[in-house]
């Protein structure tokens, strides 16, 4: 019976741990599925989107408990955790593009990893963390900069907006990993955010006319919700708290290394050496960061060897 518990912990385990790392790759699937809708306010996309999550909610709750609606069992900080880490990170890295360049930004944005890793590393590994991190970070920064960023003092408060949202999704996954969320209330923090989006949306940008967008469109935002900006939420949040949470906040350095290599893929960016040289930093921030885990492992064995011998 103790066996069995412990398989089905360690399914469950591993489980979690994939479908928190399939929730990376449909955030690596979003610049490819963004070009398709340039001409829609980021705002009104992201309002869709989080409809879209509230309704993926809906259906879950069906398929489970044969009912629609169910009151939502958040509590004060749950609700507030949730709000500000789903839509404070949007709110922020969206009004950093307008203040700073898109690359400048973008590579602000992806300290999130980095400071993820530092908030989920134990006392004695927090070294091996921060090494690891730095180098992995490195890699991204070759892969998305080539050398070419420039950051000056007129875009101090794109920077200030865009470093906020990668301390915010940082924390908001920190807490995650915690385990003290439902997946399914997810679904209402979606349709909070969808409706603050909205708000944004007629508060900040020019009203668009739904008319005029195409069933191609309609069908790329429809992606965008079942994907990287909703159904990747429930993934994420289920992957942090039942899974390897210090794995998943590795491979999260490999975002925009998968994300070029999906524009690659589809010929709307080219293959370049910068590709190749951020896998290796990356892998091998990874391997840093982990090894106090690997020898742990190691010198376990060569006890149970030497026991057993």
């Amino acid at each position: 019976m103790t066996t069995f518990i412990t398989f089905s912990l360690s399914h469950i385990h591993l489980m979690a741990s994939i479908l928190g790392s399939l929730a990376l790759f449909m955030w690596s699937s979003l610049a490819l599925l963004a070009a398709k809708t340039t001409n829609i306010p980021a705002f009104f996309i992201l309002s869709c989107a989080f409809f879209v999550s509230f309704g993926l909610s809906l259906l879950w709750r069906y398929q489970q408990e044969k009912h629609w609606f169910a009151s939502p069992k958040l509590t004060v900080k749950q609700w507030l955790f949730g709000i500000v880490g789903l839509f404070g990170y949007h709110f922020c890295y969206f009004f950093a593009l307008q203040f700073a360049p898109v690359l400048e930004v973008t590579l602000i944005n992806y300290l999130w990893p980095l400071l993820l890793t530092l908030l989920l590393a134990q006392r004695g590994q927090r070294l091996f963390a921060l090494s690891g991190g730095i180098t992995a970070f490195i890699g991204i920064v070759v892969l998305l900069s080539g050398g070419q960023a420039t950051f000056t003092q007129q875009d101090l408060v794109g920077y200030l907006l865009a470093l906020g949202a990668a301390i915010i999704w940082a924390s908001y996954s920190a807490y995650l990993s915690k385990g003290k969320s439902n997946t399914a209330d997810i679904g209402w923090l979606s349709l909070a955010v969808a409706l603050l989006a909205a708000i944004c949306h007629l508060l900040f940008e020019p009203a668009i006319n739904i008319e005029q967008l195409t069933t191609v469109k309609w069908l790329y935002l429809l992606l965008i919700g079942l994907g990287p900006l909703g159904g990747s939420f429930y993934l994420w949040e289920y992957g942090l708290s039942k899974g390897n949470h210090r794995l998943l906040a590795s491979l999260s350095f490999f975002t925009p290394l998968c994300a070029s290599l999906l524009l690659a893929i589809f010929a709307m960016a080219t293959w370049s050496i910068e590709m190749a040289a951020a896998l290796t930093l990356i892998l091998l921030g990874g391997l840093i960061t982990h090894m106090p885990s690997v020898l742990d492992n190691y010198r376990q064995r060569l006890s149970v060897d030497k026991v057993t011998s």
